[in-house]
């Protein structure tokens, strides 16, 4: 039996994953060979999406996609791999209940993905939210609700100042898609809440470079900026955040004020995996370095029996027009760089050559908030509702599986007739905190339930 392990469930593993099912099938169901997953999440991430879980959008369980769900012959392992011994064909995985076992392969095949860039901030590890996984996302909209909530029954002051200001930090597309997109939530939410006027939301983007989404070019990234700011928002550019203790931001332009929601969206990261805890080649970022097929290695020197691909892959991008030219980190590459490493497997495995990577971009689109986009391919650039629409219409055909897509879009089309939900679930993340106020001996529980829910609205969440 051939065994193939895919370390990470991302876009590129999930995809792979389910293109080698395809491929594979009668070598599968004959028991010739293995094919295991490893992830420390039972689904893969349609991170896309979450700007508009952010923004209630998109229902948090509709932007990820179960694995048990839709790999029938794969074997799921849940941990988290904290080793790769490629000379010992094998991985070392650290299961959620504790412990390591070392998992044996004849083939690996590494879509670990990358982690959320982080610098060493004063503060931000206490304070700040990541939007890199769906519980961050929803974290960061019952945070905002919850927020609406308190600075309603209060007075005007610094609390409540702090209550409605909003931080993002960074800003790439991640960053500016859901800065926008819970800027669009906070305006929608002031008819429900008459005690709270429109100028009194505060909400900053900090962008340490001189611009936004760097993928656009500079005249539509302005556009963006001055959308954001007709809106109310203040674009701090060429600006970094310096410190978020107390979670008071201090920025280098020397303006301090306090933030009752910090998000840290600044840039992605080499898995430390594969940066640091692999014997595999990795480039001077610890990314792991790749031939154009996706398999592990350069020409000269060659790697058997591995393969990589997405985030925290250097892919050659062979369609770009200057030699050298790395493939971009995104969704569009990774989703079709599994789908290709997979392929290329297989025809291996049958004595059949391989093909290499080649994919030009379809340019680049992001969501503004409700009814506004931009989309630019080459010197094509589309503004507003339609490129809002082509946002959604895109990602609708993009996110894996019918069934995802038919959920999502049940939503959309709820939304149009009863407007968005704006419920909060932030208790979900202290569950026990109303039952152990109920059994408080000689207290009122509903009081102590209420006092439990302030409390937790004033917890740090980390990412």
């Amino acid at each position: 039996m051939r065994r193939i392990v895919i370390v990470g469930g991302g876009y590129a593993g999930f995809t792979a994953a389910r293109e080698l099912e395809k491929g594979l099938r009668r070598e599968l169901r004959r028991g010739e060979v293995e094919l295991t997953l490893v992830d420390p999440r039972p689904y893969m991430t349609y991170q896309p999406f979450l700007p508009e879980v952010v923004a209630g959008s998109v229902e948090a369980r509709h932007a990820a996609v179960a694995h048990r769900g839709h790999l029938r012959r794969t074997r799921l392992v849940d941990g988290s791999v904290v080793r790769i011994d490629h000379a010992d064909r094998a991985v070392v995985v650290r299961p959620r209940s504790g412990g390591t076992s070392r998992l044996p392969y004849d083939t690996v095949v590494v879509t670990a993905g990358a982690v959320t860039r982080v610098f060493p901030v004063p503060g931000v590890a206490e304070h700040a939210i990541g939007m890199k996984h769906v519980e961050e996302a929803v974290a960061i909209r019952d945070r905002l609700l919850t927020s609406f909530d308190r600075a309603a029954g209060l007075p005007r002051g610094a609390e409540r100042e702090r209550l409605l200001t909003v931080t993002f930090v960074g800003g790439g597309f991640s960053g500016v898609e859901g800065f926008a997109e819970l800027l669009s939530l906070a305006h929608d939410l002031l008819p429900r809440y008459p005690e709270i006027d429109a100028a009194e939301l505060r909400f900053h983007l900090v962008e340490r470079s001189g611009r936004i989404l760097p993928e656009v070019t500079e005249r539509p990234g302005r556009w963006v900026v001055e959308q954001l700011e007709r809106r109310g928002a203040h674009v701090h550019l060429g600006t970094a955040l310096e410190s978020a203790s107390g979670g008071v931001v201090a920025l280098s332009t020397g303006e301090r004020f306090a933030s009752g929601l910090l998000v840290w969206t600044a840039g992605n990261a080499a898995n430390p995996v594969v940066a640091t805890h692999t014997d595999l080649p990795v480039d001077a970022r610890g990314y792991v370095v790749v031939r154009p097929d996706l398999r592990v290695g350069t020409d000269d020197a060659p790697v058997d029996d591995a393969w990589a691909a997405g985030d925290g892959a250097a892919v050659p991008d062979l369609a770009a027009p200057r030699p050298g030219a790395l493939a971009v980190p995104n969704a569009q590459h990774a989703v079709r760089q599994g789908r290709r490493l997979a392929r290329n497997l297989v025809a291996t495995l049958h004595g059949r050559p391989t093909r290499p990577y080649v994919h030009g971009s379809l340019g680049v689109i992001a969501t503004l908030g409700l009814g506004s986009g931009i989309f630019q391919f080459r010197r094509l650039v589309v503004k507003g509702r339609l490129a809002w629409l082509m946002h959604r219409g895109y990602h609708l055909l993009a996110i894996p599986t019918w069934e995802r897509k038919a959920r999502v879009l049940a939503v959309w089309l709820t939304a149009v007739v009863f407007g968005r939900d704006v419920v909060s679930l932030a208790s979900v993340q202290t569950p026990r905190a109303a039952f152990a106020a109920a059994t408080a001996p000689d207290t009122p529980g509903t009081e102590d339930a209420s006092a439990a829910e302030d409390e937790r609205a004033d917890v740090p969440l980390h990412a």
